[in-house]
């Protein structure tokens, strides 16, 4: 496609590497012709960079499938998905699977970005709801201020959390920051 069908949100392949197109804008230069000052973020690593294309470049457009999968569980730095849709299994390396393993329980759904076959983006749901397996007792008198103490929970992730939550409460977890959202 030229570069003047770009439009927010495409996916695009530059120099062999997948890029998702965050912004762009028609910028006309003193002498020369106009071009697209575009905002390209990298779908492996998620650095943004910026690119000038002229509105004749051509760029390749790439066509991205997302699936459903269920996480099924880990052994060693190998993770195991299953397609809801067809029950065909895959594999991940810890690379590929990034900080998932320390939110996810067997049987939650995710989203598989995957290109020509392959996978290459993990996206976790935004809150996962886990059960506190360890915490220090809450202090008593200690009302006057809100310190947060350290969690284990039943993944071994560690969030810091309000005093008033026991072992055996089950919280909400963000999983974008690691930060504890509420009580369930």
């Amino acid at each position: 496609m030229r570069a003047s069908e770009m439009r927010k949100g495409q996916t695009v392949k530059i120099d062999g590497k997948l890029y998702a197109i965050v912004d762009y804008q028609h910028v006309k230069l003193g002498k020369g012709g106009a071009v697209y000052q575009t905002k390209i973020k990298s779908l492996t690593d998620g650095t943004i960079q910026n690119v000038r294309l002229r509105a004749e470049e051509m760029v390749e457009e790439a066509y991205l499938d997302k699936r459903t999968y269920e996480y099924l569980y880990s052994a060693g730095s190998e993770h195991v998905l299953m397609d809801a849709k067809t029950y065909e299994q895959i594999s991940l390396d810890d690379d590929a699977f990034g900080d998932g393993p320390k939110y996810l329980k067997p049987n939650t759904q995710l989203q598989v970005t995957m290109y020509q076959g392959k996978p290459i983006l993990v996206t976790l749901p935004n809150t996962v709801d886990l059960k506190v397996t360890d915490t220090p007792p809450e202090i008593r008198g200690a009302t006057a201020t809100n310190q947060p103490k350290p969690a284990t929970l039943e993944t071994g992730l560690v969030v810091q959390v309000p005093p008033f939550i026991k072992a055996g409460d089950v919280i909400r977890v963000d999983t974008r920051s690691g930060e504890y959202v509420t009580r369930v």
